[in-house]
């Protein structure tokens, strides 16, 4: 059944429009200037607050020459996550086709890879490499989707081969996302259209918390391939 936005989500898209056009003239000026833009990074810290989003921070995130290793509940993970880190992200290719959308993640550095082609993982890895030399973190989602946010589903290693062997310096840190009370509205689970999802969330009534629990970094040089990387941030994620 489709869904349309009520008063209250037309209110905040309209909010968001707004932001978007006030932040994308102050990115443009930033770059005229030849200065790094941190706009990126405040424009979708101010979406999480528009959405409804209380982020609180547990533990003190890395902010460079780091892979963030996080589960996966909602399209809002991105907003929180970036908003509070500055992280760049590894998303499946098609996103990148998205009207506007794609071209956002652009501005914000994201890693595009084909999910399941075989044939470019040497490339994949070769660009999130690349991606690691920058001047900010950059965030996967080993679960390869959205979860429920009481449960993680199996680890996918294969984008983590980027850092076997690891590019000199870099750490992994393991952070795992929790909406509390609000965790079966905001989760993206099932059949559900994105777009669906994404009415559902900006209609809600009334704000959420949600905890970024971050864990000890660790040296992926200290484990023995992408597996047992992807083991290891398990683990740790799951003490969270």
């Amino acid at each position: 059944m489709s869904r349309r936005l009520n008063a209250r989500g037309s209110l905040r898209l309209a909010m968001l429009a707004g932001t978007l056009a006030g932040g994308l003239v102050l990115h443009g000026l930033w770059r005229a200037a030849g200065r790094p833009s941190p706009w990126p990074r405040r424009f979708l810290g101010r979406v999480a607050r528009l959405v409804g989003a209380r982020v609180t921070v547990r533990g003190r995130p890395l902010a460079r020459n780091v892979v963030l290793v996080s589960n996966h509940i909602s399209w809002t993970d991105i907003v929180v996550l970036a908003g509070s880190t500055g992280s760049a992200f590894v998303a499946k290719s098609e996103l990148r086709a998205v009207p506007l959308i794609g071209w956002l993640c652009t501005l914000n550095h994201t890693v595009f890879v084909a999910r399941g082609s075989r044939m470019d993982v040497a490339g994949q890895v070769a660009r999130l490499r690349s991606a690691l030399a920058g001047e900010h973190p950059v965030t996967i989602f080993p679960e390869g989707t959205t979860g429920d946010g009481h449960t993680l589903l199996p680890f996918k290693a294969a984008l983590l081969g980027a850092l076997d062997p690891p590019p000199p310096g870099v750490r992994v840190q393991p952070v795992r996302i929790d909406y509390g009370a609000a965790t079966d509205e905001i989760a993206w689970v099932g059949d559900e259209t994105g777009a669906a999802h994404a009415t559902r969330v900006l209609s809600r009534s009334d704000t959420f918390d949600v905890t970024l629990h971050f864990a000890e970094p660790f040296d992926p040089a200290g484990c023995g391939n992408r597996k047992e990387i992807a083991a290891e941030a398990r683990r740790r994620m799951e003490t969270l």
